[in-house]
């Protein structure tokens, strides 16, 4: 699943300066974006009859509405509670985090949700596993 969206990265405590110092060109005022993918890994019992562990047709509805629906076309930093106001950076790894959430309340009682990989191009993308395990690096596939 694909979806474009806007942010910058910027602690408000911290001036300007320090911003730019540690975020470099991603702390810049006017935000810049990309066009992320977000991939999910589920997990769970095979069911012997359909040969699926969740009903596909489910899966990607449920992923339109908590991903594409809630992040396509969208200010991060403005637009999304979780990072208004600098409560949180809305880096590749928080982005994952959040939406493994999000997925899990929405599919928690259907699948196990394994892993959300964001990626913010084909040379950077994080991954979030749950309990506060997540990676980030180069796609396996770039």
């Amino acid at each position: 699943m694909t979806f474009a969206a806007a942010h910058r990265y910027r602690r408000p405590e911290w001036d300007d300066a320090r911003n730019e110092a540690v975020f470099g060109l991603c702390a810049r005022p006017n935000y810049h974006g990309h066009t992320y993918t977000c991939d999910v890994t589920v997990g769970g019992e095979i069911d012997e009859q359909t040969g699926f562990i969740v009903d596909l047709g489910e899966l990607d509805r449920v992923l339109a509405r908590e991903v594409r629906e809630r992040y396509d076309h969208r200010n991060l930093n403005l637009d999304i509670p979780e990072f208004a106001e600098g409560k949180q950076i809305p880096s590749g790894e928080n982005v994952a985090r959040l939406i493994f959430g999000q997925l899990r309340a929405a599919l928690g009682h259907l699948v196990d949700i394994v892993e959300v990989r964001v990626a913010e191009d084909v040379t950077l993308s994080s991954a979030y596993r749950g309990e506060g395990t997540s990676a980030a690096g180069t796609p396996p596939n770039a």
